[in-house]
Order: C-alpha cells, then structure tokens, then sequence
C-alpha cells in the first residue's frame, strides 16, 4: 500500500486510522524497553542469572552502551540507503523480527551461571533490532501526517508508548511473576519470570501488526539494493561535506545529544537516588516508575497539543525549562512526599521534550534525507550517554553525596536549552 501525494499543506496524507495504527508501534515496542532492559529481566539478569551484582550491572551497562554505539553508528547509513530504497516498512519489519526472535529467546536464560553469557548476547541482539527499527518508524512520521500536525501524532506515539509499556508490565505481573498469579509457573526454575520474555514479544508481535497491515509505506523506488547501498552512502558523503548549509540542524542535534545524556542519567540512576537518599525499597521504587511512566505519558499526550499551537521549538524549551526546575528541586528537598511530588512534576515534561524533538526534525529533514537524519538523531542520542553516569560517579565519590553527584542533571537540562534555544522554528535547515 503506497501513501498518496501531498499536494498541499493541508491535505491529508493518511487516515486517523492509519495514523493510530503507525502510533500502536509505540506502544509495542515500549514493552521492551519496560519489561526487559528496566524492570524484569534486568532484576532478573543481576539477582538470579550472576553471581556478583556489581560485575553483572558493568557488564549489563556495558553490552547495552555497545549496542546502542552500534546502532548509532549505522543508524545513519541504513537511513540513507533506505531513504534511496523508498519503502520504510522493510526495514521496521526485519528489525522487529529480530527483536522478537531474541526476545522470545530470552526464556532459555535459566537462573544459573551458565546462562550468563547467552543472556548478554541475546540482550544485545533484540536491543539491536528495537533501536535500530526505531530510526525508520520515526521517519514514517512525515510520510503520514500533514505538517500542522507532526507534533499532535508524535506525543501521542509517545503517549501510546508509555501507556503500553506500563499495561505491558502490569499484564507480567498478574499473569506470571506476583504471589497468587493467575498463571502460577515453577518457581525454582524461574519459570515465572523467564515466561514474561516470550510474552513481550508476543505483545510486539500483536501491536506491531496495525502498523503493517493498516498505515500506508513510501512506494518503491524501484532501485536494486546495489543501487540504493551506493546511492546511499553517496548522500551520506555529501551530507558532510556540506554540513555548513545545515548548520541549524547541526545545533539542534547538539542540544538533542545534551538533552538526551540528562534524560539518560535520570532513568539510570533516579533509582539508585531514591533508594540510597531517600531510603525507598524495591516495591516502592517500581510503584514510582510505573507513577512516573503514567505522568510522562499523559505529558507527551496533553503537549502534543501545545506543539501544534506554539510549535516544537518552543515546546521543547517549555519541557526543558520544567525539567530544569523540578530536577533542582528533587535535589534538595529532604521528605519522600515532596520527593514524589516533584518526580511526578517532572516526568510531565519528560515526554514533551522527546516527542517535540521526533516532531520537530519531521519538519527539518529534507525528504530526501529523512531516513538518514533521523540515523543520524539516534547517533546524537547514543554518542554521549554514558558520560552522565560517569560525571556522576566521579562527583559523587568526590564529595561523598548522591545529592551534589547528581547536581549535573539540572545542568545538562539547562545547556540543552540555552542552545536549544538558537535553533530556528519549523523551516528546513
């Protein structure tokens, strides 16, 4: 199925039903993200699978920040050559398979030693698969939607994608893992948790299909794959020995890479800083980021609205200005009330700034190149994200506080949006 020509700003390029169903895509694959790399599995990898949790976490961090420099790295390749191939849905599909092979895999990682390396190298395909899959599913975006509404659709993909992510999660609680579930399994053999891996992938599996079966796909261009690998990196090529004419671009890839490191920090280590200052224990920290999911979700729900009205640009600057004030305030309020208070203040503006950021190089990106720059915003969004967590570290042992080590999260916001800042609104760049 081919999507029909724009022929004007205001005309429709797809249905709201073809425009939902591309936005499902983000509720599937947010499961991964939930299930496996921040709740079950990664608590299961560290607890059950090794035998020392310190050498486990570096090992665990260290296989996701490679996968993450590799998806990078390519990102921008296969975005040019699939922007000279045509079709987007190709590539979503074989990545997702991949995803969903390795996933559904994941059953086979048994709670013993033995097991630790399997569980490594299947982690690292399936996240391979899900990012990589991302970068041709976000630049579907502009092939679906009219210009005036880029922001409206991408908060609500983002909105879909925390809600699913969540209902994901609750669904593995009840049926598998709690005390009592309604499908009681071995636990001895941590049948009850290794079950919720292949469920993930069933749950990406069932709401990715609205995506291929009901949103429409670039046509072909009809090119061979030779063609289109050596059309490709040409483009690529040419991109960077003209970078000077996109230098607004550049700014905004610049800040999105500062923004997202602050981001990044947040969700590696908001647990460990609720846990070590504010004493929250394990029940306590998952009910939080179930909370904190919701508010982020209906953020990026209710700004897709503000976006529409007053544009990305600015409501970018909007989310990272409350980013700024309530991360300031997490750090120095003492009582866990006010420590939820403002977590939950804060992750309203969590999903404005990442879902503005999809809406707002949906403008930017000539079409000819959409596929290639939005490899190269993933690139931007990898290539500096495990300097957080280093700074942190290092201020932390220095001054012997979580509070002062975590200080350079409200200064990665505020960098991000003094150049943020600089970028123009809604014109090719």
């Amino acid at each position: 199925m081919n999507a029909p020509a724009d022929a004007g700003p205001d005309r429709k390029k797809a249905t709201n039903k073809a425009l939902w169903s591309w936005g499902f895509y983000d509720w599937a694959n947010q499961s991964y993200a939930t299930v496996i790399q921040t709740f079950v599995f990664a608590a299961y990898f560290t607890s059950q699978v090794a035998t020392d949790a310190e050498r486990a976490t570096t090992h665990w961090s260290l296989t996701i920040g490679l996968t993450g420099l590799c998806v990078a790295l390519s990102g921008p390749f296969l975005g040019a050559i699939a922007d000279r191939a045509g079709r987007r849905k190709p590539w979503i599909g074989g990545n997702t398979l991949i995803c969903v092979i390795a996933t559904a895999g994941l059953w086979f990682v048994y709670p013993h030693p033995d097991y630790y390396l399997l569980g490594l190298i299947l982690l690292a395909i399936a996240t391979f698969g899900v990012q990589t899959a991302t970068i041709f599913y976000n630049a579907m975006l502009a092939d679906l939607a009219t210009r005036q509404e880029y922001g409206r659709w991408s908060g609500r993909g983002w909105a879909m994608g925390y809600i699913g992510g969540i209902c994901c999660l609750v669904a593995v609680l009840l049926l598998f893992a709690w005390e009592g579930a309604l499908l009681p399994l071995n636990r001895e053999t941590a049948a009850h948790v290794r079950a919720s891996f292949p469920f993930v992938s069933l749950w990406l599996v069932v709401f990715a299909l609205p995506l291929f079966l009901l949103t429409p796909d670039r046509q072909a261009s009809g090119k061979s794959w030779r063609r289109s690998i050596r059309e490709g990196f040409g483009q690529l090529r040419d991109s960077v020995r003209n970078i000077r004419e996109h230098k607004g671009l550049v700014r905004f890839l610049i800040a999105w890479a500062v923004c997202t490191d602050g981001l990044a920090t947040v969700f590696a280590l908001g647990g460990v800083y609720a846990a070590g200052t504010f004493g929250m224990d394990e029940t306590q920290i998952l009910l939080f980021g179930i909370a904190l999911s919701l508010t982020a979700g209906a953020g990026a729900f209710g700004f897709s609205w503000v976006d529409e009205r007053i544009g990305s640009r600015k409501t970018i600057l909007l989310g990272l200005s409350g980013l700024f004030v309530f991360s300031t305030l997490i750090l120095v309020v003492t009582e866990n009330l006010w420590f939820w208070t403002f977590g939950l203040l804060m992750g309203i503006f969590v999903g404005p700034v990442q879902a503005s950021s999809r809406s707002y190089l949906s403008h930017v990106a000539p079409e000819e190149m959409r596929g290639q720059l939005f490899g190269v915003y993933a690139l931007a969004g990898k290539s500096t994200s495990f300097l957080g967590p280093l700074i942190v570290a290092g201020l932390t042992a220095a001054f012997g506080s979580q509070r002062l080590g975590l200080a350079i999260v409200p200064v990665y916001f505020l960098v991000g949006w003094l150049i943020m800042r600089g970028i123009p609104e809604k014109k090719a760049v």
